[in-house]
């Protein structure tokens, strides 16, 4: 692994290391990239970030709340009836 930038510029550290991916996933990943404007590996550490905090974190997502939510408003008498 190689540490690319650091404090002394005013950037998170970057440590450089190798893996392998399925070809359809990373045209997916070059597409999202050219598409946003980014580059690869920012969209590769945010899904990172997002795997590790989904693994880490057991509470529900935000989206999941706000869907139940809708759903329960929506069909309360039906759960309600369901649940006798």
């Amino acid at each position: 692994m190689k540490i690319l930038d650091g404090p002394a510029m005013n950037k998170p550290s970057l440590i450089k290391f190798s893996s392998q991916a399925s070809a359809d996933v990373l045209e997916a990943l070059k597409q999202i990239s050219e598409a946003e404007g980014r580059k690869v590996h920012s969209i590769i550490d945010e899904a990172l970030r997002d795997y590790i905090d989904r693994r880490q974190n057991v509470r529900p997502r935000q989206h999941v709340l706000a869907a139940l939510g809708s759903s329960i408003a929506e069909f309360d008498q039906l759960y309600r009836e369901l649940a006798k």
